[in-house]
């Protein structure tokens, strides 16, 4: 099933929820993959992802940093076990196993999970340190630009 961005899942930081959709538009692309049973396309959505945990975690893990969050570390966790979880689905494709409804299932469920108990829980630190950076301020901001380095634009 196809994952909805819902507002439920907007963080209040633009530059963290545009990131955040990059990994729901992977999510759909593999299930459109699983429809398509095309196993070229699964292991595609499976570099996007590798690729987004490459720049989406250490850059969230930064900003959580910079602002003093205290679950920085245990976040960082979490992000780390989420990528070795995400190299073992990589390991059995590339093996011919067929894994790409469990990664789906995984993917969506982890999303979505993280986003609202994990994610969240940083965004007051960020709001009451960084005021110009949330989403609803004019212009392009520091996070803004900060994720264009990271994903470019218009990607």
């Amino acid at each position: 099933m196809a994952v909805v961005w819902t507002s439920d899942l907007e963080t209040g930081i633009e530059a963290i929820d545009q990131q955040h959709r990059k990994i729901v538009d992977c999510i759909n692309q593999l299930e459109v993959a699983i429809e398509q049973k095309d196993s070229a396309s699964v292991g595609r959505v499976l570099d996007s992802v590798e690729e987004y945990c490459r720049s989406h975690f250490p850059f969230e893990e930064d900003l959580q940093v910079r602002v003093g969050y205290k679950h920085a570390k245990s976040h960082k966790a979490v992000h780390d076990v989420f990528v070795k979880r995400v190299g073992k689905y990589r390991d059995r494709h590339i093996a011919g196993e067929d894994v790409a409804r469990q990664f789906h299932d995984m993917l969506s469920t982890w999303l979505v999970l993280h986003i609202k108990r994990e994610d969240k829980g940083f965004v007051p630190d960020v709001k009451r340190s960084i005021g110009g950076m949330v989403k609803g301020d004019a212009g392009e901001d520091w996070l803004s630009r900060s994720v264009a380095g990271f994903f470019g634009k218009g990607r």
